[in-house]
């Protein structure tokens, strides 16, 4: 099942994968049927509905792709896109995402896509890893078919995540504390999950899991795909359990926080677009506050815009980058929400808003002792925290 949102005067399409974690073995996919059937089964999904942030047709909250043709393929394989499964003697549930993709975009091409000029492959968490591991072969299934004149990208939301050490190691129990890559490693045999031919040559066989860590997939891919990722990506530190509800953090985990946010930075360096707030989030781009955000004074729907023209232009000559107008924006200050534009921050237990000190505050942050380390004086560094320099 898809939506979809025609635009009769426009070539463009936008294809969105729904995220929303997976489940990787018969135990934890029966709790996923049992409390997250939506997730699971097409059954209950409403008639219609409403696209917000990218998705939207309102020029104010989408002021560039508010005219495309969309189509809003929600998550029901609970196998970030990856699995070529049918339902077995052996195994209860089916797992089809890298199929559905191709299924939606056989049908669309009946429906206008064929005149298309881009398609916008899109995706937010395991829709944004999903995006990583389908783009190209939605490119190469179109050129099957005839249709070489399509230009197909990639934007991947919140699915570039980190094969790290997690802060506090914990046995693989469920979806939600289970190291990164011992659920893909799991998660892959399960679904049969499928992962690009260049990407899997890079790897031993059984060593597939890889492909599915943004950072390694990235560099074997054709498309061009522009990656926003918050620096430090909520569900990235819930699967390496630094729980940030209620009590104050402790300094390994302060440490711990900042490290990840610079080990996410460094694998963002070679791509060559990218959004990387420093804030403490977990998706965007279908948030209707989406314009908001900011890197070094350019939005992410301004970055996006300023990405196709720069597509648009290296097809006709090759020149340089355009002069203002950033495609790689990446925050360098090295603290969760350091960057003023970062959405509110509530209190878990309260639903409270908190301005940045207060987090930092109820996050453990020794204002004293970081003023020392940083040789400022402690109202000098509030200040600047306030401000977000």
């Amino acid at each position: 099942s898809y939506y979809l949102k025609e635009s009769k005067g426009s070539r463009r399409w936008l294809l969105f994968l729904e995220g929303g974690w997976y489940c990787f073995n018969r135990e934890n996919c029966d709790t996923r049927y049992d409390t997250m059937r939506r997730l699971m089964s097409s059954r209950e999904w409403p008639a219609t509905r409403v696209g917000t942030g990218i998705l939207s047709s309102q020029p104010e909250e989408n002021p560039h792709w508010w005219n495309a043709n969309m189509v809003f393929i929600p998550y029901c394989s609970s196998d970030v896109w990856s699995g070529a499964s049918s339902k077995s003697e052996k195994n209860e549930y089916a797992f089809m995402g890298a199929l559905i993709i191709q299924e939606v975009i056989k049908e669309l091409v009946g429906k206008g896509l064929s005149t298309a000029k881009v398609l916008l492959l899109a995706g937010s968490s395991a829709g944004g890893t999903g995006v990583l591991l389908n783009v190209d072969r939605v490119a190469d299934q179109l050129e099957e078919m005839g249709y070489q004149g399509i230009q197909v990208r990639g934007l991947a939301d919140s699915g570039w995540f980190l094969d790290n050490k997690q802060y506090r190691r914990t046995d693989c129990i469920d979806t939600i504390t289970c190291a990164p890559t011992e659920a893909i490693r799991r998660g892959i045999r399960y679904w049969n999950g499928i992962v690009p031919e260049r990407c899997k040559l890079q790897f031993k066989e059984g060593e597939e899991w890889n492909c599915f860590f943004g950072y390694k997939i990235y560099p074997t891919l054709r498309c061009p795909v522009f990656v926003v990722q918050w620096l430090f990506d909520e569900a990235q530190l819930t699967v390496d359990n630094v729980h940030l509800t209620g009590q104050p953090v402790q300094e390994g985990q302060w440490l711990y926080i900042q490290n990840l946010g610079r080990e996410l930075r460094n694998t963002l360096k070679d791509v060559t677009a990218s959004f990387a707030p420093a804030c403490l989030s977990h998706e965007i781009i279908t948030r209707n506050h989406w314009t908001d955000i900011q890197v070094k004074g350019t939005s992410l729907p301004r970055a996006l815009h300023c990405w196709d023209r720069s597509l648009h232009e290296s097809n006709k000559n090759g020149k340089a980058p355009l002069k203002g107008c950033p495609i790689h924006l990446i925050d360098s200050c090295p603290w969760p929400h350091c960057n003023p534009s970062c959405p509110t921050i509530r209190d878990q237990f309260t639903g409270q808003e908190m301005n940045v000190i207060q987090f930092l505050m109820h996050m453990g942050f020794d204002v004293q002792k970081m003023a020392q380390q940083q040789g400022l004086e402690p109202s000098k560094l509030l200040g600047m925290l306030s401000s977000g320099n």
